[in-house]
């Protein structure tokens, strides 16, 4: 029996396709145990080990970097990339001082391609994949290393035919100059997105990754990254490939280190910038975008512990015990049922209740502020909202910062998102990208 996936869902082997999996693992041999292994990735039960799969040779791909200014840290990048790969193009996007960007490039044996003027990010790749001629391509921001093996793993998914695009993780350089911020990155950056190996698709535990670091399949990339876009020009190549019925894959067991910014001003500007991004987002995947993702019955429980009433704790105990026993119902006469789908209950009250936490401190907190004039009740939930959101983080991150200003930097990383997702909002005129959405849990399938 396996329990798992986005969204979750129980799953009770049939005898056949227990006998493939031996030690939690399933090796591929024949056309039995690749469809069996489809089916437990598309559903998410299921992640390939990269270290099991085949090698590609490194001299199949090709990397692009695009670059505005930044010659030290466009050298120290490319003095990182693993000499075995085909080419290095370098694109510079109209550095104010493309002379010293060149002679970095020529230096390092890198074929240099210069936009007279900015154009953004996604136009500097999309140029430097019109240059690439290998399989593969890999395109890398410049305030990035590699680390060794990086690319090597990543290239071993793509044994997966389906798959179009891998990520690594994005960890913080190391050695670098710390203070409160660069501490809180560190354990904290919106970039890094954890230790588990996933699927990346919409609405799951996964749901973007970053341009910092990609590999692709130069065939299944088109015409590549939307020009128009200057933020979430990522997400939107991610969730395209994916709809194409692509597969794109994180996968943390590859590492890239990252200058995190750490000033202040620049910091709260760079998570400005990304919650701008929000509204384009929702204007080309409205389906995808929105900020939570709530069952019905979570609406429920959270109304009932907003309204801070008498009934409020009466109210939120039956709906999780009437959530429980229907899944206990669901899943028929799977051994441990009712502890399945207790657990499983529990899980679920805990992520509604951290997604109305985040509702209230970081994308809807504008509304939440406003409503805290009027509303000593709200007021109090936004408080218990900030304090126990940090609170959790801090418990499950163990940063090497001190909790005051661990809670501090969470809040104003909150604050500064929000506010560019509401900016965006209005200036777009459109609230898509603030409206939760509703889903419904599956419940038992047979593999």
């Amino acid at each position: 029996m396996l329990v798992g996936g986005s969204p979750t869902r129980v799953a009770r082997l049939t005898t056949g396709a227990a006998t493939l999996i031996v030690d939690r693992q399933l090796i591929v041999r024949d056309a039995t145990g690749r469809a069996l292994a489809e089916h437990l990735m598309a559903a998410g039960l299921a992640e390939p080990v990269a270290s099991s799969l085949s090698p590609i040779p490194l001299a199949q791909l090709s990397v692009v970097i695009p670059v505005k200014d930044r010659p030290a840290q466009l050298a120290r990048l490319l003095a990182s990339i693993p000499p075995a790969v085909a080419e290095t193009i370098v694109v510079d996007d109209g550095s104010d001082d493309a002379d010293a960007v060149a002679a970095v490039a020529r230096s390092s044996g890198a074929v240099l391609v210069a936009h007279p003027d900015n154009r953004g990010s996604a136009a500097a790749r999309n140029t430097g994949l019109s240059r690439v001629r290998t399989p593969f391509v890999a395109f890398v921001d410049s305030d990035v290393v590699i680390e060794p093996e990086c690319f090597d793993t990543l290239l071993r998914h793509f044994a997966d035919p389906r798959l179009a695009m891998a990520a690594p993780r994005v960890l913080g350089l190391e050695g670098e100059a710390a203070n409160w911020i660069t501490r809180y990155e560190n354990s904290r950056s919106s970039l890094d997105l954890g230790t588990d190996s996933a699927s990346v698709r919409p609405r799951s535990p996964v749901t973007w990754v970053s341009s910092t670091c990609l590999v692709a399949r130069v065939d299944r990339l088109g015409a590549g990254f939307d020009p128009s876009m200057h933020v979430g020009e990522d997400v939107d190549l991610v969730w395209r490939l994916v709809a194409e019925g692509h597969r794109v894959r994180f996968e943390p067991a590859a590492v890239v280190r990252h200058e995190h910014r750490t000033r202040l001003r620049t910091w709260l500007g760079r998570k400005f910038f990304y919650g701008t991004g929000a509204h384009p987002l929702a204007a080309r995947h409205p389906a995808d975008i929105p900020p939570v993702v709530l069952p019905p019955w979570g609406v429920v429980l959270l109304i009932a512990l907003l309204a801070q009433r008498r009934w409020s704790i009466p109210v939120a105990l039956a709906t999780t015990v009437v959530v429980a026993t229907r899944i206990a119902r669901r899943i028929g006469h799977v051994h441990d049922r009712r502890a399945i789908a207790t657990h499983l209950t529990l899980s679920g009250v805990a992520a509604s209740i951290a997604q109305g936490f985040a509702l209230l401190v970081r994308h809807w907190w504008p509304a939440a502020a406003l409503g805290s004039v009027f509303s000593r009740r709200l007021r109090r939930a936004v408080v218990l909202a900030a304090v126990a959101d940090a609170v959790w983080e801090f418990v499950r991150l163990r940063p090497g910062l001190d909790p005051l200003r661990f809670g501090l930097a969470r809040r104003l990383d909150d604050l500064a998102y929000g506010a560019g997702v509401w900016w965006g909002a209005l200036r777009g005129r459109s609230l898509a990208a603030l409206r939760p959405t509703l889903t419904r849990t599956s419940g038992q399938r047979d593999v």
